[in-house]
Protein backbone atom coordinates (compact mmCIF):
# COMPACT_ATOMS: atom_id res chain seq x y z
CA UNK A 1 0.00 0.00 0.00
CA UNK A 2 1.15 3.51 -0.88
CA UNK A 3 1.90 6.18 1.69
CA UNK A 4 4.06 9.27 1.89
CA UNK A 5 7.54 8.49 3.13
CA UNK A 6 8.46 9.58 6.64
CA UNK A 7 11.75 10.45 8.28
CA UNK A 8 11.81 7.15 10.16
CA UNK A 9 11.76 5.23 6.85
CA UNK A 10 15.25 6.38 5.93
CA UNK A 11 17.15 3.21 6.84
CA UNK A 12 14.72 0.98 4.94
CA UNK A 13 14.80 3.25 1.89
CA UNK A 14 18.59 3.44 2.06
CA UNK A 15 18.88 -0.36 2.16
CA UNK A 16 16.93 -0.59 -1.11
CA UNK A 17 18.49 2.50 -2.72
CA UNK A 18 22.03 1.29 -2.02
CA UNK A 19 21.45 -2.34 -3.05
CA UNK A 20 23.91 -3.39 -5.76
CA UNK A 21 21.05 -4.22 -8.15
CA UNK A 22 19.33 -0.85 -7.62
CA UNK A 23 21.95 1.85 -7.13
CA UNK A 24 23.34 1.71 -10.70
CA UNK A 25 19.97 2.88 -11.98
CA UNK A 26 19.22 5.73 -9.56
CA UNK A 27 20.53 9.29 -9.60
CA UNK A 28 23.46 8.99 -7.21
CA UNK A 29 26.51 6.76 -7.03
CA UNK A 30 26.90 4.55 -3.95
CA UNK A 31 27.38 6.60 -0.80
CA UNK A 32 27.61 6.15 2.95
CA UNK A 33 24.43 6.46 4.98
CA UNK A 34 25.50 9.85 6.35
CA UNK A 35 25.64 11.31 2.82
CA UNK A 36 22.28 9.76 1.94
CA UNK A 37 20.60 11.76 4.71
CA UNK A 38 20.75 14.95 2.56
CA UNK A 39 19.38 13.09 -0.48
CA UNK A 40 16.56 11.68 1.63
CA UNK A 41 15.76 15.09 3.14
CA UNK A 42 15.32 16.45 -0.39
CA UNK A 43 13.04 13.55 -1.33
CA UNK A 44 10.89 14.15 1.77
CA UNK A 45 10.80 17.91 1.14
CA UNK A 46 9.25 17.27 -2.27
CA UNK A 47 6.05 16.12 -0.57
CA UNK A 48 5.67 13.51 -3.30
CA UNK A 49 8.04 10.70 -2.32
CA UNK A 50 6.06 7.55 -1.61
CA UNK A 51 6.92 4.19 -0.11
CA UNK A 52 5.09 0.98 -0.93
CA UNK A 53 4.42 -1.23 2.07
CA UNK A 54 3.86 -4.98 1.99
CA UNK A 55 3.29 -6.97 5.18
CA UNK A 56 4.37 -4.02 7.34
CA UNK A 57 7.69 -3.50 5.56
CA UNK A 58 8.87 -1.14 2.84
CA UNK A 59 9.07 -3.05 -0.44
CA UNK A 60 9.61 -0.14 -2.82
CA UNK A 61 9.41 3.57 -3.42
CA UNK A 62 8.90 6.26 -6.07
CA UNK A 63 8.60 9.99 -6.49
CA UNK A 64 6.07 11.87 -8.58
CA UNK A 65 6.70 15.30 -10.03
CA UNK A 66 3.82 17.28 -11.47
CA UNK A 67 4.71 19.79 -14.14
CA UNK A 68 3.28 23.35 -13.94
CA UNK A 69 1.38 25.56 -16.37
CA UNK A 70 0.56 24.22 -19.79
CA UNK A 71 1.95 20.82 -18.91
CA UNK A 72 0.12 20.44 -15.61
CA UNK A 73 -1.57 17.37 -17.07
CA UNK A 74 1.83 15.58 -17.11
CA UNK A 75 3.61 13.81 -14.25
CA UNK A 76 7.10 12.36 -14.05
CA UNK A 77 7.71 9.15 -12.14
CA UNK A 78 11.24 8.81 -10.81
CA UNK A 79 13.44 7.55 -7.99
CA UNK A 80 11.61 4.30 -8.59
CA UNK A 81 12.76 0.99 -7.13
CA UNK A 82 11.55 -2.29 -5.66
CA UNK A 83 13.55 -4.22 -3.11
CA UNK A 84 15.44 -6.82 -5.22
CA UNK A 85 14.81 -9.41 -2.51
CA UNK A 86 11.13 -9.11 -3.48
CA UNK A 87 11.48 -9.12 -7.26
CA UNK A 88 9.11 -11.46 -9.04
CA UNK A 89 6.36 -11.16 -6.42
CA UNK A 90 4.23 -8.64 -8.35
CA UNK A 91 5.16 -5.75 -6.06
CA UNK A 92 6.49 -3.52 -8.82
CA UNK A 93 3.37 -4.04 -10.92
CA UNK A 94 1.04 -3.36 -7.97
CA UNK A 95 3.00 -0.25 -6.99
CA UNK A 96 3.07 1.13 -10.54
CA UNK A 97 -0.59 0.36 -11.25
CA UNK A 98 -1.54 2.11 -8.00
CA UNK A 99 0.67 5.12 -8.81
CA UNK A 100 -0.82 5.41 -12.30
CA UNK A 101 -4.38 5.07 -10.96
CA UNK A 102 -3.69 7.79 -8.39
CA UNK A 103 -2.23 10.11 -11.02
CA UNK A 104 -5.21 9.45 -13.30
CA UNK A 105 -7.58 10.31 -10.42
CA UNK A 106 -5.67 13.58 -9.96
CA UNK A 107 -6.33 14.52 -13.60
CA UNK A 108 -2.99 13.46 -15.07
CA UNK A 109 -3.25 12.50 -18.75
CA UNK A 110 0.40 11.69 -19.43
CA UNK A 111 3.01 9.91 -17.30
CA UNK A 112 6.70 10.07 -18.15
CA UNK A 113 9.72 8.25 -16.81
CA UNK A 114 13.37 7.82 -17.69
CA UNK A 115 15.31 4.56 -17.79
CA UNK A 116 18.91 3.82 -18.67
CA UNK A 117 19.38 1.99 -21.94
CA UNK A 118 21.23 -0.81 -20.14
CA UNK A 119 18.42 -1.40 -17.63
CA UNK A 120 16.83 -4.11 -19.74
CA UNK A 121 14.71 -5.55 -16.91
CA UNK A 122 13.08 -2.18 -16.19
CA UNK A 123 12.58 -1.34 -19.86
CA UNK A 124 10.81 -4.66 -20.44
CA UNK A 125 8.65 -4.07 -17.34
CA UNK A 126 7.66 -0.54 -18.42
CA UNK A 127 6.73 -1.77 -21.90
CA UNK A 128 4.46 -4.39 -20.28
CA UNK A 129 2.72 -1.54 -18.44
CA UNK A 130 2.10 0.26 -21.75
CA UNK A 131 4.93 2.80 -21.69
CA UNK A 132 6.31 3.69 -25.12
CA UNK A 133 9.90 4.65 -25.97
CA UNK A 134 9.65 8.25 -27.14
CA UNK A 135 13.25 9.33 -27.36
CA UNK A 136 16.83 8.86 -26.31
CA UNK A 137 19.08 11.24 -24.41
CA UNK A 138 22.49 10.25 -25.72
CA UNK A 139 25.40 9.92 -23.26
CA UNK A 140 23.12 11.25 -20.52
CA UNK A 141 24.08 9.04 -17.59
CA UNK A 142 27.56 8.51 -16.09
CA UNK A 143 28.39 6.09 -13.31
CA UNK A 144 31.60 6.85 -11.43
CA UNK A 145 32.83 3.26 -11.69
CA UNK A 146 32.53 3.15 -15.50
CA UNK A 147 34.54 4.94 -18.17
CA UNK A 148 31.65 5.20 -20.62
CA UNK A 149 28.39 7.14 -20.69
CA UNK A 150 24.98 5.50 -20.94
CA UNK A 151 22.00 6.63 -22.99
CA UNK A 152 18.77 7.42 -21.16
CA UNK A 153 15.42 6.49 -22.68
CA UNK A 154 12.39 8.72 -22.33
CA UNK A 155 9.20 6.68 -21.92
CA UNK A 156 5.64 7.93 -21.96
CA UNK A 157 2.21 6.58 -21.13
CA UNK A 158 -0.98 8.33 -22.22
CA UNK A 159 -3.82 7.83 -19.76
CA UNK A 160 -6.63 9.40 -21.75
Amino acid sequence: MRRLARLEDIRHVFSIYSHEKVVPFLTYDPMPFEDFEAVYAELLASGSFFVWEVDGGIAGFYKTTRYPGRVRHVALLGTLAVDPRRHGAGIGRAMMEDAIAQLRAEGIRRVELYAESDNTQALRFYRQLGFVHEGTLRDFYKRSDQSHYVDEHVLGLLLA
